[in-house]
């Protein structure tokens, strides 16, 4: 499968770390998953850096770089909730502002405006049913369809794992290759460098 995404930039903004609280409480769960997770689909190309747009606003438009990085520190591989991820954005703004009024009501240099991704599945029309074909299917994938089933994945299974891991365990009974998939950083890797391990798994596999 794949996915397209339609972004609504929706009627809210901040123009304060204030106001940022305020729009992490009342903001759609779309948008937490657009300015998270999308983000990092976003920047794939990117190892160094936010990928998070919170992170990023709160040090380029507020120049707050120790709760840039507070936020930049939550890991959206430990959230299976976008209810959890939300709360813990919030803890973090909410804790800063507490501590430093003053510099919480000080109007940034930018506003930050709340977008929402509204995901439409689509099938590409692509199965595969043994490791060598996946291998061939992978090789040619879209970022969108890796994303879709490496990352997003997390949301949709409720699971702290992806599509490919879970099938590797489940269908192929490759526990060792549903693992080495599982540990992935996709911080510290790009979406094409993610592929290339996750074949180089999966082809030592098949010299087994």
């Amino acid at each position: 499968m794949t996915a397209s995404y339609l972004t609504r930039i929706e009627n809210q903004q901040a123009r304060s770390l204030l106001e940022l609280r305020e729009g992490l409480e009342q903001c759609s769960e779309g948008s937490i998953f657009y300015h998270t997770f999308q983000s990092l689909g976003r920047h794939h190309f990117l190892t160094e850096g936010f990928s998070n747009d919170f992170a990023q606003w709160v040090l380029t438009a507020c120049n707050r770089a120790q709760l840039a990085e507070r936020l930049a520190s939550l890991d959206i591989r430990d959230y299976i909730s976008l209810t959890d991820l939300r709360l813990d954005l919030r803890k973090c703004v909410d804790d800063f502002c507490e501590t430093h009024p003053r510099e919480a009501q000080h109007p940034a240099l930018e506003p930050f405006y709340f977008c929402e991704s509204i995901e439409e599945e689509v099938p590409p029309g692509l199965e595969v049913w043994t490791l060598e074909e996946f291998c061939q299917v992978l090789e040619q994938l879209s970022h969108a369809s890796l994303q879709f089933h490496f990352v997003h994945s997390r949301l949709r299974l409720h699971l702290r794992t992806n599509d490919f891991s879970r099938w590797f365990a489940k269908a192929l009974g490759l526990e060792s290759l549903a693992r080495l998939t599982d540990r992935i950083d996709i911080y510290t890797t790009t979406l094409d460098g993610a592929r290339t391990r996750i074949l180089t798994f999966a082809r030592r596999e098949l010299t087994r």
